[in-house]
């Protein structure tokens, strides 16, 4: 019979960074990180070592982090993420607050996200303004059932449809504001075979050609869908800030402007319909 052996001597065994030890021994053991910390002389059982040894294994072999441990923080809530959608970053909260400020003062504003992946963008909305009536889509069955988890988990009011951008029974439904953090790298952009991004899914990462177009299909077909005055807010590369302006200036928005994030970079880019 294998012997116990304590919590401190599993994690110092770990290859992994120290920090990226003590998380897993967290999601095994399901505690917080005090209580790791001030319980590192405790055994662990035979289970938990093969479990925290399996995870382990994951991330050793390049596996995101916010897989091996099936959730990401974001917008200070804990999202279920896993290989059916993108890994929800710091960056898009700025997404989140330009939507935000887009229909502040708006009494039960009308919301649209389209390519909603996990659902942290659109239920980040409905969470953050209650009164709002948010419709999230998605091309993919398995994309939906992650949101569909997160908003039933979070307590948040939703709607989810299936489809490519706006090909959705939309009806008549206009909307005061429309979001969207559509593929935007470029088919050979080598990042897409770096890091985190060579296990995150292609479709939501690349549009297979200049990484515009699907912004431009999410410009271009929003003013059919925006009461006037209403907003569209995306987010984008790096490198497209001008050319995302351009086009939606050119399809009738306007105030059109971009918003850096942290680090300084023009992430973000919203305008108003002028219709």
């Amino acid at each position: 019979m294998t012997r116990p052996i304590p919590l401190r001597a599993m994690l110092a065994a770990s290859p992994l960074p120290r920090f990226e030890a003590h998380l897993l021994g967290q999601a095994v053991l399901g505690v917080s990180r005090a209580w790791l910390i001030a319980h590192d002389s405790d055994p662990v059982t035979a289970a938990q070592q093969a479990q925290f040894e399996a995870l382990q294994a994951r991330r050793l072999a390049g596996e995101p982090m916010a897989y091996v441990l099936g959730t990401r923080e974001f917008y200070g809530r804990d999202f279920c993420v896993g290989p059916a959608v993108l890994i929800p970053r710091p960056e898009t909260e700025f997404l989140v607050e330009c939507g935000l400020q887009a229909v502040q003062g708006l009494e039960r504003p009308r919301i649209l996200e389209l390519g909603t992946g996990s659902g942290a963008v659109a239920i980040t909305l409905a969470l953050e303004r209650p009164d709002a009536a948010v419709l999230a889509t998605d091309c993919s069955a398995d994309a939906l059932a992650v949101a569909r988890r997160n908003a039933s988990a979070l307590g948040a009011s939703l709607g989810f449809l299936q489809g490519n951008w706006y090909d959705v029974e939309l009806g008549s439904a206009r909307f005061d504001l429309i979001v969207s953090n559509p593929p935007y790298i470029r088919a050979h952009d080598p990042h897409l075979h770096q890091g985190d991004l060579r296990f995150e899914p292609g479709l939501a990462l690349t549009d297979g050609a200049d990484g515009l177009q699907a912004l431009r299909a999410v410009v271009q077909g929003a003013g059919a869908h925006l009461r006037a005055q209403g907003a569209l807010c995306v987010e984008h590369g790096w490198d497209q800030a001008a050319a995302v302006r351009a086009m939606m200036a050119t399809a009738g928005f306007t105030g059109v402007a971009s918003q850096p994030d942290l680090a300084g970079i023009e992430r973000i880019t919203h305008g108003r319909w002028a219709a």
